[in-house]
């Protein structure tokens, strides 16, 4: 009954969720199939659409904040790649103990780089949960600390987006320097286990596959109920009238600042299962540019639709994939021109295809 008031009128929300649903139980499955059979369904593939699916997961939350805040931020990938970095710094601790005095050992680049010791923020990662709580708490305290400083100020519309880019780039300067003791240009990488199973066998990739699948529905799920409650309409409200929301009496600051922190939350637990499935994580993910890809991937899916997000997500990426297979030095030129096609004839993206008259936003 509860999922059934959430996804009242979502038309596009049940069907993404049964497509979902038929793809987390036919991959492994057909992954099972012999390698010679036409229908099999390689580990590679498997991985790839398990990354994809942690892409989809950024999208939503990324669409949460501009499709229904009216927030257009360029600095998601911010938030992504510091989960994604609490689950590398995680994966960096399985490689045992040394030493007749039980010292952690020290990652390989602590040892290039003749560090002694390891840093006081890296205890506690040689624990899962301490990583997972990590993962959701280090983007969410740098969301909530910006927010607060940004939302207090009134700062909105561009110069918003062009602040959390440059929070982004910041972030990405700081960790290419060694001295961080985040493995500066190269990053994390070279992970062996998570939870005491091989990241190389095929089983274990089947599982980070279903993982990914799954956030991304309860994500889903957890961001429909969101914009259907009380808080998603004044969140709207503050997206179509912000300053007659705020004459109202409503404390806009505070909205603004509960579901940029959630978002954010969300895109760490989308970098946390990137990680261990492309098996590294480095300042590029900080890149502005990405974040400017996510922005792209929801304006194309469609906006303020939670499940066009994810279309445009896989979509793009699947087209990446192919094309910088096929034609590389083509794939930005193509990028550009689907974005601009997509925006003159399908200005409310993709999922404006799918949605009928009824359907609620």
């Amino acid at each position: 009954m509860f999922l059934l008031r959430i996804l009242k009128g979502d038309r596009g929300g049940q069907l993404f969720l049964l497509v979902l649903l038929l793809v987390l139980i036919a991959v492994p499955l057909l992954n099972g199939l012999p390698a010679d059979h036409p229908a099999h369904v390689s580990t590679y593939t498997v991985t790839l659409l398990g990354k994809y699916l942690t892409y989809a997961l950024l999208a939503v939350a990324v669409d949460l904040v501009w499709g229904y805040l009216g927030i257009l931020s360029l600095g998601h990938a911010a938030f992504f790649a510091l989960g994604g970095y609490a689950m590398g710094m995680y994966l960096m601790r399985q490689i045992g103990e040394r030493g007749v005095y039980g010292n952690p050992e020290l990652p390989d680049f602590m040892v290039f780089l003749n560090w002694q010791e390891l840093p006081w923020f890296w205890y506690g990662f040689d624990q899962f949960w301490f990583a997972a709580l990590m993962v959701f708490l280090a983007p969410g305290i740098l969301a909530f600390v910006f927010g607060w400083l940004a939302f207090r100020s009134r700062v909105t519309g561009v110069y918003l987006s062009i602040i959390t880019q440059a929070l982004t780039y910041a972030l990405m300067l700081a960790f290419f320097r060694n001295e961080m003791g985040f493995g500066g240009n190269n990053g994390l990488t070279d992970f062996k286990e998570i939870l005491g199973f091989s990241l190389q066998s095929d089983s274990t990739r089947i599982g980070l596959f279903i993982a990914s699948g799954v956030a991304l529905a309860v994500g889903y799920l957890i961001c429909r109920a969101l914009v259907r409650s009380r808080l998603g309409r004044v969140a709207m409200a503050i997206r179509d009238a912000e300053n007659r929301t705020r004459f109202v009496g409503y404390r806009v600051e505070n909205v603004k600042l509960a579901i940029f922190t959630f978002s954010a939350m969300l895109a760490g637990l989308a970098g946390a299962l990137y990680v261990p499935q492309v098996g590294i994580i480095n300042p590029g993910e900080f890149a502005p540019l990405n974040s400017i890809e996510v922005v792209i991937w929801v304006a194309m899916g469609g906006r303020a639709t939670l499940y066009g997000a994810v279309l445009g997500a896989v979509g793009v990426n699947y087209a990446k994939t192919w094309f910088t297979g096929a034609f590389p030095e083509f794939w930005l030129f193509a990028l550009g021109g689907l974005f601009v096609l997509v925006t003159l004839l399908l200005p409310r993206g993709i999922a404006g295809l799918f949605r009928r008259r009824g359907d609620s936003a």
